[in-house]
C-alpha cells in the first residue's frame, strides 16, 4: 500500500481575511481523501502566533470562528532534510496547503518562508502571489501587457489624491479599496465628495496604499484557472448581486447578497475570450498551482479585467470550486489536483542548478 501523503492545511493568519480563511479551510479538508492523505492542520491566531496540530485541529474542526487560544506550546518552523517541514510532534509534513486570505498569507510571505524551508506549497510562488496580491502593481502589469482593465488612480497617505483630480480622472462613481486586500473588506462605492472622504480614511486602516477606480457598468464575470508551465480555464460564471455591488456582506452575510449563475448565459465566443484572457492575466503574472480572474462584461461586448486572486475563496458558496464542478472537476479531484501540481512544481525547481 502506497504511504499516504502528509499534507498540512495552513489557515487563519493576520488578515481581515481570517474568518473566511477558516470556512474555506474546513471545506477543503472534508475533501480530502483520509484513504490518500495523513492531514495536519496549522493555526495563525490574528496575533500572529502559530499554533500546534492538536490545537488548530480543535479550533477548525470545531465550533470557533477564529483562532484565538492562547496555547501554552507554539508551534515551531523550521528547514529539515527531504523537503520537509517539522510540525509539533516531529512529524514530518510532505505538502503545505495554504489557506490564508489576504496579507500574511496571499501576498508572498508565507510562501517565501516555505520556499526557504524547502516545503512544497500549493498554489502561486512569491513573485505570483505579491504582485496578485498589490492591485496596484498587478493593473500596471497587465496594462503594460496590453490586457484591458479599467481607469484607476493610486494614493497613499504622502501622496495623496483629491476627490476634484479623482471626479475629473474617473468620473462618478468610483470605487475606492485598499490595494492588498480581499474579500471586497475596505471597498467602497463612492458617489459624493463625503463619501470619498469617509471611504479613504476606512480604506487607510486597512493598507498604506489606496485603489481609486472608475466605476466600469457590466456584468461580474469569473473564470477559475488550473495548472503550472499548461494552465486550462474553468466555465465562466457570473456574479448577480442583489446588494448594490459584491460587497463583504454581500458574499459572506447575507445568503441572498447575490446569486451565482454557473455557466454565465453569454454567447460561446465571449466566454471563449474571457478564458484566454484569464490565462494570459495568470501567465503575466507568474501564476502557478490556481487563480480565479474576475471580470466585467459591459453590453457592447468589450471584457475588462477586474482583479486575480491567487488564494480563491474554498466556502461552500464559493466561487472557484464551484467553477470547476461545472467544469466537470468536483472539489475532491480539485484538492488533488492542487496538491499534484505544488509537488511536481517542487521536482521541477529542484532540478535547478544552485552553485556555479
Amino acid at each position: 500500500m502506497a504511504r499516504k501523503i502528509k499534507v498540512a492545511i495552513l489557515f487563519g493568519g493576520r488578515s481581515a481575511e481570517h474568518e473566511i480563511s477558516l470556512r474555506s479551510a474546513r471545506n477543503i479538508a472534508a475533501a480530502l481523501d483520509p484513504n490518500k492523505y495523513d492531514v495536519s492542520y496549522i493555526g495563525i491566531e490574528k496575533s500572529g502566533h502559530w499554533l500546534p496540530s492538536s490545537t488548530s485541529k480543535t479550533i477548525l474542526l470545531g465550533a470557533s470562528h477564529n483562532v484565538n487560544i492562547s496555547a501554552t506550546k507554539a508551534l515551531s518552523v523550521m528547514p529539515e532534510d527531504k523537503s520537509m517541514l517539522v510540525g509539533d510532534g516531529g512529524g514530518l509534513i510532505d505538502v503545505v496547503f495554504p489557506v490564508l486570505h489576504g496579507p500574511f498569507g496571499e501576498d508572498g510571505t508565507i510562501q517565501g518562508m516555505l520556499k526557504l524551508a524547502n516545503v512544497p506549497f500549493v498554489g502561486p510562488g512569491v513573485l505570483g502571489s505579491a504582485v496578485g496580491m498589490d492591485k496596484g502593481v498587478m493593473k500596471r502589469l497587465l496594462r503594460d501587457a496590453g490586457i484591458p482593465i479599467g481607469k484607476f488612480l493610486i494614493a497613499t497617505k504622502t501622496e495623496p489624491i483629491s476627490f476634484t483630480v479623482a471626479k475629473k480622472r474617473l468620473g462618478l462613481p468610483l470605487f475606492i479599496k485598499p490595494a492588498n486586500m480581499g474579500s471586497s473588506v475596505g471597498v467602497y462605492k463612492v458617489k459624493s465628495e463625503q463619501e470619498f472622504r469617509r471611504a479613504l480614511k476606512n480604506a487607510f486602516a486597512f493598507d498604506t496604499k489606496i485603489l481609486i477606480e472608475a466605476f466600469i457598468r457590466g456584468r461580474e464575470l469569473e473564470c477559475g484557472v488550473l495548472g503550472n508551465e499548461k494552465p486550462i480555464a474553468s466555465v465562466v460564471g457570473e456574479i448577480i448581486p442583489r446588494h448594490e455591488f459584491y460587497s463583504y456582506e454581500a458574499k459572506y452575510i447575507d445568503e441572498n447578497g447575490a446569486a451565482l449563475e454557473i455557466p454565465a448565459k453569454i454567447p460561446k465566443n465571449i466566454q471563449k475570450k474571457i478564458q484566454q484572457l484569464a490565462i494570459k492575466t495568470y501567465k503575466v503574472l507568474s501564476c502557478e498551482g490556481m487563480g480565479r480572474v474576475d471580470f466585467f462584461l459591459k453590453d457592447n461586448g468589450e471584457v475588462f479585467i477586474n482583479e486575480i486572486n491567487t488564494i480563491p475563496g474554498f466556502t461552500s458558496i464559493s466561487m472557484y470550486p464551484k467553477l470547476w464542478e461545472a467544469s466537470g472537476v468536483p472539489l475532491n479531484r480539485l484538492v488533488d489536483t492542487l496538491i499534484e501540481l505544488a509537488i511536481k512544481r517542487f521536482k521541477r525547481d529542484a532540478k535547478l542548478k544552485t552553485s556555479y
